[in-house]
């Protein structure tokens, strides 16, 4: 069959998703929030890979997160050790339910790297209230520039939660990788809504 222009075949095995980049080049006001008075912040070392493991798991299994799942042990553990890596769980009276990276190893940047809250938060305002401790930790250092990526494999409602969050976008880019159900670093039932092929 022909592919038209402008279309791309996929090879079988891998998953395809746009990214979108975003940027804030200044502290913006934080949006109000409502938040439960269990919640608390958790920075996390790295001690424990299979807490940090679980809790990827947990909130990024129904996105197909797949690349700290696919780092070698020493080099997460690694990853996780960097002081310019900060690296903290929303913990919660059923665990830990969300997961929020702040990335500083570029200078005077932060890299929000990893996001989300577990599937039994959304729509709680679990999101707005890490996303504001979010903003306060990264604003907190030397910082000219905040900046994240997210796809369209995440949850439909990202990219306008971090534009009203303050972040504006600037580029696109095509992602093409092995999907992470079929190399067997996320369950094989995970993220029904994208077809595996």
């Amino acid at each position: 069959m022909e592919i038209p222009d402008g279309y791309h075949a996929v090879p079988h095995g891998k998953l395809a998703n746009v990214q979108t980049y975003l940027e804030m080049r200044s502290q913006p006001a934080l949006r109000s929030e409502a938040g439960e008075a269990s919640w608390r912040l958790e920075r996390f070392g790295e001690a424990n890979l299979e807490r940090y493991r679980a809790v990827f798991h947990r909130v990024g299994d129904e996105y197909l997160w797949a690349g700290r799942l696919l780092m070698p042990e020493t080099q997460l553990s690694s990853f996780l050790a960097d002081s310019r890596v900060e690296t903290y769980l929303l913990v919660t009276e059923r665990g830990d339910d969300g997961l929020l990276e702040l990335d500083f190893r570029i200078d005077r940047e932060c890299e929000l790297g990893l996001f989300g809250v577990a599937e039994p938060l959304i729509g709680t305002g679990a999101g707005r209230w890490l996303i504001n401790r979010g903003l306060e930790i990264a604003w907190a250092h030397p910082i000219d520039r905040f900046w994240l990526h997210t796809c369209t494999l995440d949850h439909p409602n990202a990219l306008e939660f971090y534009k009203r969050s303050g972040f504006t976008p600037y580029e696109r880019k095509i992602e093409v990788y092995d999907d992470p159900r079929i190399v067997g670093v996320t369950r094989a039932g995970a993220a029904p809504r994208v077809p595996k092929l």
